[in-house]
């Protein structure tokens, strides 16, 4: 088996700022490498009629009380509820997928998690994918070109295309070989069975 795990997550998930916080740490002490692979996970659930926490006030304030739990037993900052949902916006996948490609995808996500968590910032906003861009060290408008590309749009939609085929319903999400482990909460499962698998 390979000594990759994909992982597959869309920015505005709530519980994928516990999983891009925490996965890098955790794949390196299993001796795992990690495929960061930003997907558009709006477009899967709305094909499914798949609105987790829309009208559903109850089920949302459990939500954030479940993530503010889970956050200081990892000892990830929280600093009250975010902005939520956020801008629909395909830009910061897009960027994503640019990040990908470049090598620098963990640290643009956690940036972009950190603004919208610690700083209330709207992370689907242009202007705020801007400004994580730039505390990058990278330019921001030569990277937000480059997302808008014909190119980088494909791209975009072949990995959405991929995460549908698999099966994938939501973010974030672990996959190792053909195996599909979706939450947070299954990170250490997915990781766990790679173990056993190899």
């Amino acid at each position: 088996m390979s000594a990759t795990i994909d992982f597959f997550f869309s920015y505005g998930s709530t519980y994928s700022y516990l999983s891009i916080m925490r996965v890098e740490g955790l794949a390196a002490a299993a001796g795992v490498a990690v495929r960061w692979r930003p997907f558009f996970a709006r477009k899967i659930m709305e094909e499914q009629n798949n609105r987790p926490f829309l009208g559903k006030p109850v089920k949302t304030k459990y939500m954030w009380r479940d993530v503010e739990r889970r956050a200081a037993q990892f000892g990830i900052p929280f600093n009250c509820i975010p902005p939520y949902p956020i801008t629909p916006s395909t830009v910061p996948h897009r960027v994503g997928l640019v990040a990908s490609r470049q090598g620098w995808c963990p640290e643009f996500s956690r940036a972009v998690y950190r603004d919208w968590f610690m700083q209330h910032k709207d992370l689907g906003q242009t202007t705020r994918v801007a400004e994580a861009v730039a505390s990058l060290g990278h330019d921001p408008e030569k990277v937000l070109a480059e997302a808008g590309t014909p190119e980088v749009e494909v791209m975009l939609e072949s990995e959405t295309d991929v995460a549908r085929k698999l099966g994938i319903f939501g973010s974030p999400t672990f996959v190792v070989g053909e195996e599909v482990f979706w939450g947070d909460d299954r990170l250490e499962i997915a990781l766990e069975w790679w173990k056993a698998k190899k």
